[in-house]
């Protein structure tokens, strides 16, 4: 049987959600009231995906296993050169084939 649901934690989900919504409304209300982009801030803005994409991805680099390095590593020079569909359809079967063939 299921555990009830914490009144904390909906508190908590939704004090999240109440926060993500404000931040990404406040960006986009501060964008639209200026005229011009400053440079310095066009540069923040161009650095961000690459900042989440290294957020995301590093902490499974560093503490996951082999397979998952490897997985990586392929699905990284998959993504040199082919879109990201075939990316990740290459690091996936990396990650089984050395998960389920060579006991990684």
């Amino acid at each position: 049987m299921a555990d009830p649901i914490s009144m904390d934690m909906v508190f908590l989900i939704l004090a999240a959600a109440v926060a993500t919504f404000l931040t990404r409304i406040g960006g986009y209300v501060l964008i639209t009231r200026m005229k011009t982009i400053p440079p310095r801030m066009e540069q923040a803005l161009n650095a961000v995906p690459a900042a989440v994409l290294t957020t995301l991805v590093a902490p499974s680099f560093f503490n996951g296993g082999w397979d998952v390095k490897i997985a990586m590593l392929v699905a990284l020079v998959a993504g040199l050169r082919y879109p990201g569909l075939l990316m990740l359809g290459a690091g996936w079967a990396t990650a089984m084939i050395c998960r389920h063939l060579l006991g990684f």
